[in-house]
């Protein structure tokens, strides 16, 4: 499938700026399953900076705003062929051990309902009870969107019993790690298939390390793995760990944030 993104970030700023500085995590990675035809990346007013490849072997770009600044428009556009590799990350260059994924962070950290939860899922082997996990967080949490935010945890999603991509995947990654699966979160994006499933374009979901297959993606939000819908673009921790764009403001009072996404399917 050949899938094309248009990607608007907008900040605003009630009180102006003196500068802004941004890590940009928007730049897919290629790998098995996963081709990138064409990408841009552009900041009005911004100045690209240093760019590397972390430990997890995403793409870092650095971008500085100078002041004074009351508007940032981050805008991506392009176009990824990919295919169904049944949620099986292959291909991907990384050098980080998969075991420092056990750690816990504040959004992941289980409590005794989450690990309740966690205990619930049997399998006879790491790879099932990946799947078991992954139905029980689907089971446990509802897709609403609304009622949780950016910094809700995952006990606290699981307390309302409701939630959105997010809160799925630090929901799973928490009971992951419980079980002694190490477990990441992924961002992306999701092309937006007309068949009644709950969906968010820019989207989320989490993968875990299963011996022999390496990291494999599940999605409790639309109770399936990774497919040809899905372009990966970073990993981390947590969702704020993962986050596509990170910045900080010298000065500048009152952060809005608006934020369009447009997944197609591209003509071949």
């Amino acid at each position: 499938m050949r899938l094309t993104v248009d990607h608007v970030t907008r900040y605003r700023y009630d009180a102006p700026a003196r500068s802004v500085v941004q890590s940009h995590r928007l730049m897919p990675s290629t790998f098995a399953g996963q081709k990138v035809i064409d990408w841009e990346v552009t900041v009005e007013g911004g100045l690209k900076g240093a760019r590397h490849r972390d430990g997890a072997g995403d793409q870092v770009q650095g971008w500085t705003i100078a002041g004074p600044v009351t508007e940032v428009t981050v805008h991506v556009r392009g176009t990824v062929e990919t295919e169904d590799l049944a949620g099986v990350l292959r291909g991907h260059r990384e050098s980080v051990a998969p075991d420092c994924y056990l750690r816990e962070t504040l959004p992941t950290r289980i409590d005794v309902a989450l690990a309740e939860l966690a205990q619930s899922a049997t399998g006879p082997d790491t790879l099932s009870l990946a799947h078991a996990l992954s139905a029980a967080v689907s089971d446990a949490i509802a897709y609403r969107p609304g009622v949780t935010h950016a910094h809700t945890t995952a006990s606290e999603a699981l307390a309302l019993g409701e939630g959105v991509c997010q809160d799925h995947a630090h929901a799973l990654i928490a009971c992951a790690r419980h079980r002694g699966i190490p477990a990441r979160y992924v961002s992306g994006y999701l092309f937006a298939a007309q068949d009644g499933t709950p969906h968010e374009a820019a989207h989320a979901w989490a993968e875990l390390h299963i011996p022999g297959l390496g990291w494999v993606g599940f999605d409790p939000a639309n109770r399936c793995c990774p497919d040809q819908r899905y372009i990966r673009l970073g990993s981390g921790f947590d969702a704020q760990d993962a986050a596509p764009i990170r910045g900080i403001s010298r000065g500048g009072t009152g952060e809005d944030m608006d934020v369009t996404v447009a997944v197609q399917q591209a003509v071949q």
